[in-house]
């Protein structure tokens, strides 16, 4: 079958992810030495040993135009915590949004997401603001698949901060950019997905960052977000990232970078097999929710030509395909999920 662009009324990712080769960005997660000030500083020598992100790129990929402003982070580790930073540049330095848990995207802001499992499902999403006001929430799974974002989660822990070289809610042409820092206590996630603790080295995560930036006007002296004359609504936002999905949605899971824990003596990080596999079975996922939209039925027969021998599950309403591959069973349900189980 012929993958058109449409995942039902839902896209898909653009050619240069669904025809291209599998490679999300891969960042090697150092242990940090020392516990940090968190006062949103990003230059101070906790952070030296940390290797900064690539420059952000736009959400879509290389078929939109470079950022135009630049944005990168760094991440570390140990025991205890994830630390989290990064810096925003850019004139435009403002926000409005005050209160936790409140939609905080409504300004400019930097985004994290941190899917342990890897199975798409049961992620994190944290935002803030230059207020450094926090919004945390859990998926149980995208939105693609009915899943709804459960806002009664917290961080609890957290500690966060934001620096601002140049002055918040005033334009000046002097504001060079803000800076966000966060520490993240493991436990504080511990209890949610499919692991128990921290990660040790040699582990990996799926994750992502983000910046959403408005198209800014001044208006009576401050700045606000411009609005579009035919729709009386602000311009959409420009979707900046890590780890780009192909399409302006963020909760693309399967296509975010590999986070990937290390110490002094963990070998460089390779790319599993099994995510290799994991990719081919989503877009059998991908065909058989289009296969659905148009029959109302998932197809018996797999819908795509995969380069592993694949096998298919279905019924009027479920299906589930997997791949059998050195020892492990990998799997992908009708509603995204996908896992591991060992059989030999």
């Amino acid at each position: 079958m012929k993958i058109t662009g449409k995942l039902g009324a839902i896209p898909y990712p653009n050619d240069e992810f669904l025809k291209g080769e599998f490679a999300p960005p891969i960042y090697t997660c150092k242990r940090a030495k020392g516990s940090p000030k968190i006062d949103g500083d990003m230059f101070k020598p906790f952070w030296d040993e940390a290797p900064r992100t690539q420059p952000f790129r736009d959400i879509e990929g290389s078929c939109r135009p470079a950022p135009a402003k630049e944005t990168w982070a760094k991440i570390l580790w140990d025991d205890e915590n994830l630390y989290l930073g990064a810096v925003i540049y850019g004139e435009e330095i403002f926000a409005y949004v005050k209160e936790r848990d409140e939609v905080v995207f409504q300004d400019n802001d930097f985004e994290f997401f941190l899917d342990r499992s890897g199975s798409t499902h049961n992620y994190f999403e944290l935002e803030t603001n230059a207020l450094n006001t926090i919004w945390d929430l859990l998926l149980p799974k995208p939105y693609t698949d009915g899943g709804n974002a459960l806002d009664g989660f917290n961080f609890n822990g957290i500690v966060s901060a934001v620096k601002i070289e140049g002055e918040l809610n005033k334009p000046n042409p002097n504001n060079v950019y803000w800076s966000t820092e966060m520490m993240i206590p493991w436990k504080s996630i511990a209890k949610h997905g499919a692991a128990s603790e921290g990660p040790k080295a040699g582990d990996y995560y799926r994750f992502n960052l983000s910046r959403v930036q408005w198209k800014a006007d001044v208006v009576d002296g401050l700045y606000t977000r411009r609005i579009n004359p035919e729709t009386g609504n602000p311009f959409p936002e420009d979707n900046w990232v890590y780890a780009p999905t192909g399409i302006v949605n963020i909760h693309y899971p399967e296509l975010w970078a590999f986070l990937a824990f290390a110490d002094d003596s963990t070998p460089e990080f390779v790319i599993p097999k099994h995510e290799y596999i994991k990719w081919e079975l989503r877009k059998e996922y991908y065909a058989q929710r289009e296969f659905y939209e148009k029959n109302g039925a998932y197809s018996k027969e797999l819908l795509t030509k995969p380069p592993y021998e694949m096998a298919i599950e279905t019924t009027a309403s479920m299906f589930q395909a997997h791949v059998v591959h050195d020892g492990l069973r990998i799997s992908i349900a009708h509603d995204g999920y996908t896992w591991l189980e060992r059989i030999d």
